[in-house]
């Protein structure tokens, strides 16, 4: 009560009963004059308490007011100004008048040089709670781990998360993103993107220790959600031949949005070095797969679902060929040889559909055939020389499908292989006595 009948008797800038005038360099870098009260400044602020009880402070040349000059720069006088102003308002206002986050930190870079711990009180409280956008966040950023321990509180929103409560949102955003039922309503497949982008981000490597550690608990979540979106997928297969018959747009966007989010888990596994579930479970389902996108019901259709399962195929090749997933050997014939004529078949189809139908926009992407070319060259040469064999044959005896996959490197790499092991042989026997020796 006292305070607030202090500052009602004595109005800022008031020459009529000023005892006191502050200097500021104004935005044009000169001297400017504000007229102010003594009362007022001694008890708002602990600098001009020091300044007026000294000898620091100097005589107009009429000897009857105080002048204190403030050391500050030009595009500090509206801050300086607004805190003069506010140390003539009641404490209790002071909060309902900041209007903006810039206004609120250049006070309170004043306040802390001239000491108002009032209208310090009262920035912090501001600044800590109102949102903020990209520009006023980059800005308190650089600005408030200058001003020492007491501005702390007012990047609290952004210090770094306890690793228990960080582990938790990821498991949650785990479940949410691989829980999906057609039972949602429409706004969820949004917040089901959202999902699994902040999923993607959190594992996203930088020079910084990782956002989420890969436990045990972290891993369980990512196995029940790929066993999640598995089970979603082939329970859309089973459905694609009634569904197909009722609406063949609803019955392949269904099967698609499924085969893009085991497209978005692998992805995801991959990073968390679990790219091996996914693989194992792809392989598992490939026959069933295969029975549904081959089937004469759907030679012309599903065109959409064909292209993305090449795409899916083409990371599990990535993964096998170039030693991300260490399977048996006979498991990775095994998957080659289920997935090899669905390529051959497909790619010289494709691109006759394109050939003849501008409009046909399933063309197989020519970085993405390579990718594929690649890695199954890759796969082949790390077989037994047998398995190469057949494979090998079987692609020359297919002389209408020679271009796709062209796996005439890995053929050259096992003809100088089968040369040099016979060399081997050869001179391996001769080294033990045996003078005649049958390469056939």
């Amino acid at each position: 009560m006292e305070e607030s009948s202090v500052a009602q008797k004595y109005t800022f800038g008031d020459q009529n009963t000023s005892d006191v005038t502050v200097l500021l360099k104004n935005w044009e870098d000169r001297p400017e004059v504000l007229y102010c009260h003594s009362t007022i400044l001694v008890k708002k602020s602990k600098f001009f308490a020091e300044q007026l009880s000294s000898d620091h402070a100097t005589r107009t040349k009429n000897d009857s007011t105080i002048c204190i000059q403030i050391p500050c720069q030009g595009s500090q006088y509206d801050h300086y100004v607004k805190l003069l102003k506010l140390l003539y308002v009641s404490d209790d206002l002071v909060l309902e008048s900041w209007d903006s986050v810039r206004t609120a930190l250049g006070v309170l870079q004043a306040s802390l040089t001239l000491h108002c711990n009032s209208i310090i009180e009262s920035c912090i409280q501001y600044l800590e709670a109102v949102p903020w956008d990209e520009k006023e966040e980059e800005e308190l950023l650089k600005v408030v781990p200058t001003l020492g321990p007491v501005a702390t509180p007012i990047l609290a929103r952004i210090q770094p998360v306890d690793l228990n409560a960080t582990k938790n949102i990821f498991i949650s955003a785990i479940h949410f993103a691989t829980s999906i039922e057609r039972s949602f309503p429409p706004f969820a497949e949004e917040l089901k993107t959202s999902a699994q982008e902040q999923v993607e981000y959190m594992l996203l490597e930088d020079e910084d220790t990782p956002l989420v550690t890969v436990d045990e608990d972290v891993m369980s979540e990512a196995r029940t959600g790929l066993g999640n979106i598995f089970a979603t997928f082939e329970t859309e297969l089973s459905a694609t031949p009634l569904d197909f018959e009722q609406s063949p747009e609803a019955a392949e966007q269904r099967v698609l949005q499924s085969l893009s989010d085991l497209e978005w888990m692998c992805g995801v596994l991959s990073k968390m070095e679990m790219l091996k579930d996914f693989v194992t479970g792809w392989a598992e389902i490939s026959d069933k797969i295969l029975a549904v996108v081959q089937d004469e019901k759907y030679s012309l259709g599903l065109w959409a679902v064909k292209v993305k399962v090449i795409e899916v195929v083409s990371k599990a090749l990535d993964a096998i060929g170039y030693g991300s997933v260490v399977l048996p050997a006979p498991s990775r014939v095994h998957f080659l040889t289920t997935w090899l004529p669905y390529l051959r078949k497909m790619k010289p189809l494709l691109d006759l559909k394109s050939d003849s139908d501008e409009s046909f926009a399933y063309r197989l992407d020519g970085d993405l055939c390579q990718n594929i070319e690649g890695a199954i060259i890759s796969l082949i040469l790390a077989l037994p020389s047998d398995d190469q064999a057949d494979i090998l044959g079987d692609w020359m005896q297919r002389t209408e499908q020679l271009k796709f996959p062209d796996l005439s490197e890995a053929f050259e790499v096992w003809c100088y292989r089968t040369k040099t092991a016979k060399r081997r042989l050869l001179v391996g026997l001769n080294g033990v006595g045996n003078s005649t020796v049958s390469l056939l």
